[in-house]
């Protein structure tokens, strides 16, 4: 749960970061074929549900946040558009410790067969690089992929070192698993 003064951080940091720019240089790599060098590579497709409902719900997942919700981790603002441009803050409490993760909207995909986007860290994330976010639905199977490249944004972060990334790869797993709950109505 997230306490008043935590709401007010939040806000605060929102705020700032609708100003910032990314901070990495490879905008939009998370949907080519290569992902670029010297940055940790993530990308985990798994097949989620079957079937034109399935799909609707799996894109609806994508819009409310479901995968986000369902890691633990929020978003400022709760009901953030999925639109190009558009900056969140992710966070999750450590104890008493919020971990705040500013990011913003750096594209969409809205086709038949594939719904998704991609965000981008901002300053005062702990780390640097982008995340991308899709549904498919090709022969009837609904697929949530998550594809990203980061490498730690502060040294906290590098300190953490092994720690970090299983912490990341953690999270990813847990993301396919909140659409997965959505879709399948859980």
């Amino acid at each position: 749960m997230v306490s008043r003064d935590q709401q007010k951080r939040l806000a605060d940091a929102l705020e700032r970061a609708r100003h910032e720019e990314v901070t990495y240089e490879e905008v939009g790599q998370t949907r080519s074929d290569g992902l670029p060098a010297g940055y940790h590579h993530d990308h985990l497709a798994v097949s989620v549900g079957h079937g034109a409902a399935d799909w609707g719900r799996a894109q609806e997942a994508i819009r409310q946040w479901r995968a986000h919700y369902g890691a633990g981790l929020p978003v400022t603002p709760e009901a953030a558009a999925i639109e190009e441009g558009g900056t969140v803050v992710v966070s999750r409490n450590f104890g008493p410790v919020l971990l705040v993760a500013p990011c913003r909207i750096v594209y969409t995909t809205a086709t038949a067969t594939r719904f998704g986007f991609a965000y981008g860290t901002l300053p005062g994330h702990p780390e640097q690089g982008e995340e991308a976010f899709h549904v498919s639905f090709e022969d009837g199977r609904v697929v949530v992929e998550i594809v990203a490249f980061s490498r730690p944004a502060d040294l906290l972060t590098r300190l953490a070192g092994p720690l970090a990334r299983q912490v990341q790869k953690a999270t990813t797993k847990r993301y396919i698993d909140g659409i997965r709950s959505y879709v399948q109505g859980k």
